[in-house]
């Protein structure tokens, strides 16, 4: 009795296997070749995409939600290859997705802040901001994530909620910026000179906007030095250029007045009757 039921079921799985392995090749076939026709179909999407001329910022936004629907169909196709019922699957996968979607919040966030900063354009690809105290040419807008490099040449990866939760400052929408330069001053020094020294080093510089407008003021005093703060306005391209250029012109003028900066002075101690 138990030798049939073992034949019985050796027989049932036989049979099972020799009908389910030619649909798992094929549903494995054509999973490999759907994704190889989608990686080209979504090359060849980019391409009319970017020569509509569209925003750079919503071709990339909308090639990789394309790309997603077009294998997330692939895979459906090879499920029901093998034997799944869509119908069936697409409820399992809308279940799943509403407890994922729990789970990932944070993520699910990130998509739709990517969508809003896509269509009501705070800022896009090129621009200067400053977004959640960082500040920096943004390089890439993608469906999670913004890409920010610094002028440190840091590249910031910050998340789209992140982005929208935050004040939002689009330099190169205002077309300019202001430095914040401190410079260290000896106590003995007159401010009044000083400052009437600075303005007249950078009034002709070509990099400063409005040289009327710049503002050169004290902001606090140290033990060892007062800290001058200089304020002049740039556009955003010239950041490095003009910052190192004003420290420049700044100590070429001192020390033509024979202004003399602040450092910071120690008193070395070595063995006693050296």
């Amino acid at each position: 009795m138990n030798t049939d039921k073992i034949a019985e079921y050796s027989e049932a799985i036989l049979e099972w296997t020799i009908a389910f392995i030619p649909k798992i090749i094929l549903a494995l076939l054509i999973l490999w070749i759907g994704l190889k026709i989608v990686q080209r179909l979504s090359k060849a999407i980019r391409a009319g995409i970017t020569k509509s001329g569209i925003d750079k910022e919503m071709v990339g936004f909308l090639s990789s939600i394309i790309d997603l629907v077009l294998k997330f169909i692939v895979i459906l196709i090879a499920a029901g290859i093998i034997g799944f019922e869509v119908s069936s699957l697409l409820g399992v996968l809308a279940a799943a997705g509403f407890a994922i979607g729990l789970a990932l919040q944070g993520f699910l966030g990130n998509f739709a802040s990517g969508i809003t900063i896509v269509f009501f354009k705070p800022y896009k690809v090129g621009d200067w901001v400053e977004v959640s105290e960082k500040f920096g040419r943004v390089t890439s807008i993608q469906i999670f994530n913004t890409i920010i490099e610094t002028p440190g040449s840091k590249t910031l990866i910050i998340p789209n909620g992140k982005v929208t939760d935050n004040i939002i400052t689009n330099f190169s929408t205002i077309g300019r910026i202001r430095l914040e330069l401190e410079i260290p001053i000896g106590y003995e020094e007159s401010f009044p000179k000083i400052k009437k020294i600075i303005l007249d080093a950078l009034g002709d510089y070509d990099k400063i906007l409005e040289p009327s407008k710049t503002q050169v003021g004290l902001v606090s005093y140290d033990s060892h030095n007062i800290v001058v703060s200089v304020r002049p306005y740039i556009q955003p391209d010239d950041y490095w250029e003009a910052t190192f250029s004003i420290h420049e012109q700044i100590k070429t003028a001192f020390n033509q007045h024979g202004i003399k900066m602040a450092y910071s002075e120690g008193v070395e101690l070595g063995p006693i009757g050296a």
